[in-house]
């Protein structure tokens, strides 16, 4: 599908941001955490990306083969979870799909299982490096191996009975890889075995917060967080607040177009999620958060966003962990701030999806964008008022965060945009454009 963006004058309206991706994923994954009994995850999200992890061994929710029945419409997508009671091999691999977060945790929480599994992915995952959860869970002594030995899926989890704790020194902040670690710490027969992940600045705590909601004991000491075997988590309901990576999108179109003005309710709010907010409001943004409250253990509000004044600014260190997927949106809001704006230490974004340093940089500059990649991250000359977007035909590059941000920089283009595939938005956000056109944007579809 491609779509065709056109130049707006003003963003007006309230929506609601689709739930939590990275919730999303744990609240149903840590189903195979727990004892015995139900749950309701309320609010889950319908992206593919966390319907990958539906996708379990021995299927832990009711009736998945009639998953489209069991939700309903955004806000209302309520699913009951029926905690396994035992786990059994599976017969065929798991699919992960595109979500690295379902391969990554899965991992960890299989490798203590004493199971066989294979994990598979999409043609993107399949290239994304998995070597920075196998050597420390094999470091464990887990037993997991990349089928084509090359640190990259397909993953193979094999049994293991012999699984010790460590204290693991990690030269990369990362979420995935700390809660991967901690999820097999916990289910280590001995109570008195201590699991530690030491990163160098703190990444999303999605997984502790989530863990403490459910009546596990886990330990947070500045950037080296803690945990203890054997250990199984308390089946509660959970809600799921709307996704502050989904909302960035709808902020920083408000910011840039003249004459806007939304509000977005129920958004996750959790502080090391907010480095794309703060950066904004350091940039002299108008942005109010009102109306917090706690969550199932997790910061919420809602968002109002005013057209504004932005000043450039300088990005990097313990900031860059808090907003990396946010980064190539804050890109396209850097291009109408006055003055530059750099971001350094970013060098994992050719990590993601796709490399998304040069896609960022070949989208945003075919539009008319001043922008220059480097080994880490990017130069970006502010100031511009409007980009020409002439007869520009852009790629997604399989990425949906790339597909994103690049129509919302189509939002002040002189001229029509084109965006090819934009089909990759369903990986997180289905109604994306819905919610746009909700805001008396106009976009034509092909």
């Amino acid at each position: 599908m491609d779509v065709k963006v056109v130049k707006q004058n003003g963003l007006i309206g309230e929506i609601e941001i689709p739930s939590d991706k990275s919730i999303s994923h744990r609240a149903i994954l840590f189903s195979l955490l727990m004892k015995e009994g139900t749950y309701l995850i309320r609010n889950f999200s319908l992206g593919e990306d966390c319907l990958s992890s539906i996708d379990l061994p021995d299927r832990t929710v009711e009736e998945k083969q009639n998953m489209e029945e069991m939700f309903g419409t955004v806000g209302k997508n309520d699913l009951k979870v029926v905690v396994p009671k035992v786990l059994k091999t599976p017969k065929e691999s798991i699919d992960c799909g595109n979500s690295g977060t379902t391969m990554r945790l899965l991992t960890g929480i299989l490798a203590s299982k004493g199971i066989e599994a294979v994990l598979v992915g999409d043609e993107s995952l399949s290239k994304r490096p998995m070597k920075r959860v196998i050597e420390p869970l094999n470091a464990m002594r887990a037993n997991i191996l990349s089928l084509n030995n090359d640190n990259k899926a397909p993953i193979v989890i094999k049994p293991s009975k012999n699984i010790k704790g460590i204290v693991y020194d990690s030269k990369l902040a990362s979420a995935q890889v700390k809660s991967c670690l901690l999820l097999c710490g916990m289910q280590i027969n001995d109570e008195k075995e201590l699991t530690s992940f030491i990163e160098p600045s703190l990444s999303r705590d999605h997984s502790e917060r989530l863990i403490k909601y459910l009546d596990g004991e886990i330990n947070i000491d500045g950037n080296k967080v803690t945990i203890k075997g054997a250990q199984k988590l308390t089946p509660k309901d959970i809600i799921i607040p709307g996704d502050i990576s989904s909302a960035s999108f709808f902020i920083a179109g408000a910011l840039i177009v003249p004459n806007s003005n939304i509000k977005i309710t129920n958004v996750n709010l959790n502080p090391t999620r907010k480095g794309f907010v703060n950066v904004l409001m350091r940039m002299g943004a108008d942005i109010q958060i009102i109306n917090e409250r706690i969550i199932s253990n997790e910061e919420v509000g809602d968002i109002v966003v005013r057209t504004s004044n932005l000043t450039g600014t300088e990005v990097c260190g313990d900031e860059i962990p808090k907003l990396i997927d946010e980064i190539p949106i804050l890109c396209v809001v850097a291009l109408f701030a006055k003055g530059k704006t750099v971001i350094k230490d970013a060098a994992d974004l050719k990590n993601k999806e796709t490399d998304r340093i040069m896609a960022t940089y070949k989208n945003l500059s075919q539009m008319g964008g001043k922008i220059t990649p480097t080994d880490d991250g990017f130069v970006i000359e502010g100031s511009q008022t409007e980009l020409f977007g002439k007869d520009a035909s852009l790629d997604c590059y399989h990425d949906h965060r790339i597909a994103m941000s690049s129509y919302v920089c189509g939002l002040m283009c002189k001229n029509e945009v084109t965006i090819k595939e934009f089909e990759w938005v369903n990986i997180s956000f289905p109604t994306f454009l819905e919610l746009f056109k909700k805001l008396k944007n106009e976009s034509i579809m092909k």
